[in-house]
């Protein structure tokens, strides 16, 4: 079932870089900048969930790690030229992952690394 988390959480991962760096144009309108906020905290929320389930003994690099990709993402869009990075956007970033992460820690059982039933 890890695997499949797993594999999961890096098509999520692809998806969501892809999206983020293709031309503005190519994408859905957006209804207000507010959603777009939103949007930048509910899929980072999605990634750390997925990453958290996949890895869970390596929390502490998957909430680093996709919060330095948020930053990332925001770089190679003011790179492309045909998107704008925002330090508002990383920070939606930051505050989605962080509010899978913060529960994430109170959970029981997570110091285990066994979050998902055993495989019989």
């Amino acid at each position: 079932m890890q695997r499949l988390i797993a594999m999961g959480f890096w098509c999520s991962l692809l998806g969501l870089t892809i999206a983020s760096l293709v031309p503005i144009e190519l994408l859905p309108p957006q209804a207000m900048s507010i959603w777009d906020k939103a949007q930048h905290a509910v899929g980072f929320a999605w990634l750390a969930l997925l990453g958290l389930l996949a890895y869970p003994r390596q929390a502490g690099a998957v909430v680093a790690g996709l919060i330095l990709w948020g930053g990332l993402i925001e770089l190679m869009q003011l790179a492309a030229g045909w998107r704008s990075g925002d330090w508002i956007d990383w920070l939606a970033d930051a505050i989605g992952v962080l509010a899978v992460w913060l529960p994430w820690r109170l959970l029981p059982g997570r110091l285990t690394g066994r979050v998902l039933p055993a495989r019989t």
